[in-house]
């Protein structure tokens, strides 16, 4: 089911606004789906909240291989790697697009005072960085399944989580999703994640209307799973 926003969304909210105004303009950009924000080695100039949309972090390896570690919703704040270190460093992950998304970001040094003037700022981060560890925990379970259809099904049911409106018919996943971003999240490829929704239509698990995927019952899907 989807979380109402709360009111320490609200309160971080209007106080990213107002570290943004502290002496410098706010930054609002807009990124179009499967755009990078930052990439991994960037320098870590500036702290991101997300107004609109999904944003996906992952870990590139030497190998070449990308791995999905988390999907944030809005209200979400991320790049905030070196506020954690306590030293500068560069970026750890590659912030992509998920979706077409709209961003509000402040330089580092502004959120660091912020941090430092307001306590109460510092536990509001804390409980939306403990949110993504428990999602990274999630997706790292999903693709630890050999199975596809496995990583599919704990994909959807992660969806379902951060992303779900409750509908007559289901669990409305509130996200256009395209085959090939499941794919990219998944480890899949588009040919295989089409192949196996359209199993999960012909047996009524789920609906697509419009790249919006509506679970019908995600306590069945979820024992089907398991």
């Amino acid at each position: 089911m989807k979380f109402p926003v709360t009111q320490e969304d609200t309160s971080l909210a209007s106080v990213f606004h107002k570290i943004s105004s502290r002496g410098f303009p706010p930054v609002v950009e807009n990124f179009e789906r499967s755009k990078t924000i930052f990439f991994p080695g960037d320098p870590a100039e500036r702290v991101y909240f997300l107004l609109k949309g999904a944003v996906k972090l992952s870990r590139v390896y030497e190998a070449g291989e990308e791995i999905t570690v988390a999907l944030l919703r809005e209200n979400s704040v991320f790049g905030v790697l070196s506020l954690l270190t306590g030293q500068r460093s560069d970026r750890f992950y590659h912030a992509v697009a998920f979706t077409p998304v709209e961003l509000l970001s402040a330089p580092i040094e502004s959120v660091e005072m912020a941090l430092k003037d307001n306590p109460e700022l510092s536990m509001l981060m804390l409980r939306g960085l403990s949110s993504r560890i428990l999602q990274t925990e999630m997706m790292i379970e999903t693709l630890a399944h050999r199975d596809m259809g496995s990583r599919l099904v704990s994909f959807l049911l992660i969806l379902c989580r951060d992303f779900g409106v409750p509908t007559p018919e289901g669990i409305r996943i509130d996200l256009k999703l395209s085959h090939q971003a499941i794919a990219e999240a998944i480890g899949s490829t588009r040919v295989t994640v089409t192949r196996l929704l359209g199993d999960l239509r012909s047996e009524d698990m789920i609906s697509i209307h419009k790249k919006k995927i509506t679970v019908h019952n995600p306590v069945a899907l979820s024992q089907q799973f398991n």
